[in-house]
């Protein structure tokens, strides 16, 4: 079984690095607001993290670590550490030869990401010097993707998912020391997103030293390997990037409209926390743990791990997509209402939290049903899955969004990620690599009846005790404290009542590996 344990650990990691990553886009929203800087250094952080999820952590991960953990399994670290060293000559060629095109290339690459930008031209210029300054980052998160992949690949997970704890940590601490024009601030900011990669990047190094796994670079050939898993990423680069393509697609059309990329990227922020808490920590355990029981020619044990993944994964994710709607203006008003973030931002804020949260279980279960084809090396199929949900993303946002501006954006993202998850899920089923077994299709209709008490509780203590959008700081996070422990308490007394789960299940959930 995969380790709940694990789990715990990258989501751990995962939540102090949320928790890092909302000081800072506080006190970037606090500083910046949601003007046209705030929004240039958006897209500089957005270019380069954008690809770092398609190509690294995306499309790379997605068919290394099941290709590594099988050498593991035949040959020993041994084995796959020479792949691994065969995979890093030709990469780190690639990842050079990438950036280089795209500094000399920038203004043309913004033109692109960001077609609206050229109407104002200072923020256009802006733009293109940040992201030029924030380029290399995909250059370390790339290697940093292939030393966290060996890790993940010999069940090191705590060490990987330290990194993003680290990028949090570099930029609020820069935040505090950081001072001039708007300008200025977001300058400083970019180079810190690289430096941060370049921390990142060393750390992993000594992580996989200390593992027995440090590198040699040998000189760069298309190895059999290295053209088997180029293979497999070709599919994959669409298949396992939904959500980032749809960032894409929603930062191209949100640029026509000024604040948009704002509203869309600080309602990202908040609804990300539970997205990579729940669904990013459960597909980097299930992935090497379902390609190690299909390598053992155990399927009934892979698809024990496939039902136990969805029950944890929307157990988790459907209570916390109610309480982001349901309070959605509460939290949005405390966490970024300050400064330059005024309440008519914090209002648009909201509204696209309630839209793009719904969509939340789907892109939890788009983790889970992911991973089952890639543990098979089936790369394929979530490609043309996900490339049907993209087109429908592109159409429903290109129809909304010259009306309805920013809120097309994030109704066509949501849209989207149910369509895929609903496509994945279809051909597991067919295929008979999924069945839904007695005790996921038990719990289901009580757990949606405990989120309903969830929702209809945190909207009841929200009317009661919330102060209001001009209120202190200190007045709005007790009352956002109060709505949060009043809803969680509801969900988990229900939760016991009516036997979705129990403290014994829990407890050996917390055991079981």
């Amino acid at each position: 079984m995969f380790s709940f344990r694990a789990i715990a650990t990258v989501g751990g990691m995962t939540l102090l690095s949320r928790i890092l990553g909302f000081v800072r886009e506080v006190m970037i929203a606090g500083i910046l607001g949601a003007g046209p800087i705030a929004e240039a250094f958006i897209v500089a952080m957005r270019l380069p993290n954008l690809l770092r999820q398609m190509f690294a952590e995306g499309a790379f991960s997605a068919a290394f670590v099941p290709v590594f953990t099988r050498h593991v399994a035949e040959g020993g670290v041994v084995q796959a550490r020479a792949f691994a060293e065969q995979v890093l000559s030709v990469l780190l060629v690639v990842l050079l030869l990438t950036t280089i095109g795209a500094e000399l290339a920038m203004p043309w690459l913004i033109h692109l990401f960001a077609p609206g930008f050229d109407a104002i031209p200072e923020k256009f210029a802006a733009t293109v010097l940040f992201t030029s300054i924030t380029f290399p980052y995909i250059v370390f998160m790339s290697l940093c993707a292939l030393q966290g992949g060996m890790l993940n690949g010999v069940q090191k997970f705590g060490q990987n998912a330290v990194t993003p704890v680290i990028l949090n940590a570099i930029l609020v601490a820069s935040m505090w020391f950081i001072r001039g024009d708007d300008f200025f601030v977001g300058k400083a900011l970019s180079w810190s997103v690289t430096l941060a990669g370049l921390v990142q990047f060393l750390w992993l190094t000594y992580a996989c030293h200390r593992a027995g796994l440090r590198l040699r670079l040998p000189w760069p050939r298309f190895t059999p390997d290295v053209r088997r898993l180029c293979i497999l990423m070709v599919p994959g680069l669409i298949g396992s990037s939904v959500n980032q393509i749809n960032l894409a697609v929603s930062t191209i059309l949100a640029s026509l409209h000024p604040g948009s990329v704002s509203y869309i990227y600080y309602a990202d922020r908040l609804y990300q926390l539970p997205l990579a808490l729940i669904g990013s920590a459960i597909g980097v355990v299930l992935l090497p743990a379902l390609t190690r029981s299909l390598r053992s020619d155990e399927p009934a044990a892979a698809l024990r791990m496939q039902n136990r993944a969805l029950e944890l994964g929307l157990l988790l994710s459907l209570p916390a997509t109610v309480g982001l709607m349901v309070a959605a203006l509460p939290i949005v008003t405390t966490v970024y209402q300050r400064g330059a973030f005024g309440h008519d931002d914090a209002s648009s804020v909201a509204l696209a939290l309630i839209i793009m949260s719904a969509g939340l279980p789907a892109y939890v279960a788009n983790k889970a049903l992911t991973a089952a084809f890639l543990a098979r090396e089936d790369t394929t199929t979530p490609f043309k899955q996900a490339a049907i949900s993209v087109v429908i993303n592109i159409a429903i946002s290109a129809l909304l969004t010259p009306t309805y501006g920013f809120i097309g954006v994030a109704i066509g993202a949501m849209a989207s990620a149910w369509i895929n998850a609903i496509l994945l899920a279809a051909i597991l089923l067919r295929r008979g690599f999924l069945t839904f077994d007695d005790r996921l299709r038990r719990i289901m209709p009580r757990l949606l009846l405990s989120c309903a008490g969830l929702g209809l509780s945190t909207w009841g203590v929200s009317n009661w005790v919330w102060p209001g959008s001009f209120a202190s700081t200190l007045e709005q996070a007790i009352a956002l404290c109060i709505i949060i422990a009043a809803g969680g308490i509801v969900f988990g007394a229900l939760v016991l009542l009516l036997r979705v789960s129990s403290f014994a299940e829990l407890r050996d959930l917390r055991r079981r590996r």
